[in-house]
């Protein structure tokens, strides 16, 4: 009897536990979202997007969280994150000032999805595109507008000298006139005219390119309402914790967030 009695307690102790796994993994996931970040005090808050249906820039989604998350922390703003195309309902991103697709590939949004996303857009959300932001919805010309361009193809990564073009904006004013790092240099096409170019590939600097002179890498514009910030930059997971791009992409995440021009 004294064995089935301990039998018992031991089945109910490991009921608990599971049931307080349960209702508490990560203890902050909800309704297909992660909360990363979160302060009362925040004003900001921004979502990141990071579902993939072709190519996953995997470890480098996981430094791109890291270092947005950080980034909340430091300039005062909410980060939550989630990979769940479902959650973009006008009632969930309501909540946010700005959306950021951090390689994203391909095929993200149903129809749907993409009447909340554009309608947040055009009542002045805010909207930052990393590297394969751009190979994201080749079938949805509004969002190839907003992000200003569609990814075409890409040569082996290698290093490239980039000209900074435009240094009044928050997200450049920290970088010299002409730097150096090793990517995955995007070439683009149906690059959007209207788009205010930050940073331009030097296609003499490195072997593959096929924009020419006018290559641009990170640029911004206003868009129906909204802001749109998109860089080229973030495939390799060791550039997110370069300092450069720290900054780089900080000022693009504030300036859609409508906190500095």
């Amino acid at each position: 009897i004294f064995i089935i009695f301990i039998n018992i307690r031991i089945f109910k102790m490991r009921l608990l536990i599971i049931f307080f796994l349960l209702t508490n993994v990560n203890n902050s996931i909800k309704g297909n979202v992660e909360k990363l970040y979160h302060s009362k005090n925040n004003k900001y808050s921004v979502l990141i997007f990071t579902k993939t249906n072709g190519f996953v820039h995997g470890e480098a989604i996981k430094e791109g969280i890291k270092l947005i998350t950080n980034i909340g922390k430091q300039n005062d703003f909410n980060v939550d994150h989630t990979n769940v195309s479902s959650f973009f309902t006008e009632e969930n991103l309501k909540n946010y000032q700005s959306i950021i697709f951090l390689n994203t590939t391909l095929d993200v949004l149903n129809n749907d999805e993409e009447v909340f996303f554009k309608n947040f857009i055009q009542t002045g959300g805010g909207f930052v595109g990393v590297h394969s932001a751009t190979d994201t919805e080749y079938e949805w010309e509004w969002y190839g507008k907003l992000v200003g361009a569609y990814f075409k193809n890409h040569p082996k990564i290698q290093k490239a000298k980039i000209s900074t073009i435009n240094k009044s904006h928050i997200s450049t004013s920290h970088l010299n006139e002409t730097w150096e790092i090793e990517e995955e240099w995007y070439n683009y096409k149906n690059i959007n005219p209207k788009i205010t170019v930050l940073l331009n590939l030097d296609e003499s600097s490195y072997k593959g390119g096929e924009n020419g002179k006018n290559h641009p890498i990170t640029w911004f514009h206003e868009f129906e309402g909204g802001k749109s910030f998109y860089t080229g930059l973030g495939h390799k997971p060791e550039t997110y914790n370069d300092e450069r791009f720290i900054k780089l992409l900080t000022g693009g995440i504030l300036y859609t967030l409508g906190t500095k021009n």
